[in-house]
């Protein structure tokens, strides 16, 4: 059987519905939140093929579309999620109309600001924010302190906070004016609020941060709020190779029945 007659892996489908990242969507099917043609999935390798109808909460999920990434100036204030138990206003409330589903490349918690990629591809904001491709992310971090540059440069050799390894960062001093102090910081992953943990190890308090580019992608001219889609052609110039995977059916009764009539 050809890969397009047995279909796509129902997790790598979902995340391509821009859903969740693959590893969420395979957590959903452990959880018996997906549901295949009126089957419950048991399995992640279950596979989907043109016509099925795959439902998530009960909630029909249509087709993936063509992978689009877009720049997003987040503004402080926001959370990067789709519902906040807090009720706080989301990233993704304020999304303009006739936005499709999409998730974020990583997060930027309530504080920060800047660039932040939006896809409506779950499989590949996963790729995305993988330290492993290479691609650095750069902020400007304004810091209350003292501000000594050789501890900033011992960055560069990662850190060891409260039992957590934090990776290279290379930070360098702008400006300074009085207490406050300007920053350029750049660093190949993100651990939840790694900057601020890491300016708080050096005595210094970080009162403004803000994303200036991801990878390739810079924030550029975008005031806050403001959306724009990165072109196809720049879209598939810039982003990393997935590697090849392959996979073996997991033996739903569908697919059972598909190996039986072969």
């Amino acid at each position: 059987m050809t890969q397009e007659a047995r279909g796509e892996r129902i997790a790598k489908w979902l995340a391509r519905s821009g859903v969740a990242s693959r590893r969420d969507a395979e957590r959903m099917i452990e959880e018996g939140r997906v549901r295949l043609n009126s089957q419950s999935v048991t399995h992640p390798a279950t596979f989907v093929t043109d016509g099925d109808i795959v439902l998530v909460d009960n909630q029909p999920v249509s087709a993936p579309e063509r992978t689009r990434l877009w720049r997003y100036h987040k503004p402080d204030g926001l959370v990067t999620t789709h519902k906040d138990p807090e009720g706080r206003p989301t990233v993704f409330s304020s999304m303009p109309e006739g936005m499709p589903r999409v998730i974020s490349v990583g997060r930027l918690d309530l504080n920060s600001e800047g660039l932040l990629l939006l896809t409506n591809d779950g499989e590949l904001a996963r790729r995305l924010e993988l330290p492993s491709n290479g691609w650095l992310r750069r902020y400007r971090v304004r810091v209350f302190g003292v501000v000594d540059e050789a501890r900033l440069a011992s960055l560069a050799h990662g850190v060891v906070l409260d039992g957590v390894r934090y990776g290279p960062i290379v930070a360098a001093l702008d400006s300074r004016k009085g207490d406050n102090a300007w920053l350029t910081v750049s660093l190949k992953e993100g651990k939840n609020r790694e900057i601020r943990k890491v300016m708080a190890g050096l005595n210094l308090h970080v009162s403004r941060l803000i994303r200036t580019s991801y990878g390739p992608f810079p924030l550029g001219t975008l005031q806050k709020g403001e959306l724009e889609e990165i072109p196809p052609r720049v879209l598939r110039d810039q982003l990393p190779k997935a590697p090849e995977k392959t996979a073996t059916p997991h033996n739903t009764p569908r697919n059972a029945a598909r190996s039986k009539a072969r």
